[in-house]
């Protein structure tokens, strides 16, 4: 997370909270100094039983939202610096003009910034693999792939 010419005023460490489908994961705490280096890969995995087509997949994704948030941890209970939101669907599988060389490596997104936050808005740099899987559901006797 780049955000040149910024030095914030609390010293407290910073992370970065990431809520997609349904589940919350967030990083290891960081120093209060941009840039902010947050090598770490996060796993969410998600069952979706009553889907048969990839299309109800993809419509069932673009009504869920991704939320990240750069949070600091100013006491009692933290304070959000800056977010970005998109629908799951984009998020995961983004436009080939936003990604640079393969699908899905080095995403730049500029953050929003909170009314709190003074300076630019926070640039993330991020990449996202996915991976869809069919499973094998038994029914009965009867078997579904």
């Amino acid at each position: 997370i780049t955000c040149p010419g910024v030095q914030l005023k609390d010293k407290q460490e910073l992370y970065l909270s990431v809520f997609v489908l349904g589940q919350y994961h967030k990083t290891e705490c960081v120093p209060a100094v941009f840039p902010l280096f947050l090598q770490e890969r996060l796993l969410f995995e998600k069952e979706f039983a009553n889907i048969v087509d990839p299309g109800d997949l993809v419509k069932l994704l673009e009504f869920d939202t991704a939320v990240l948030e750069l949070i600091q941890l100013v006491p009692p209970v933290g304070k959000v610096l800056a977010t970005y939101e998109e629908n799951t669907r984009d998020f995961l599988f983004p436009d080939p003009k936003f990604t640079h060389g393969l699908r899905g490596l080095q995403r730049e997104v500029l953050m929003k910034r909170s009314p709190s936050f003074t300076g630019i808005a926070p640039k993330l740099r991020f990449s996202t693999t996915c991976l869809i899987s069919d499973s094998l559901l038994i029914l009965g006797r009867s078997r579904i792939q």
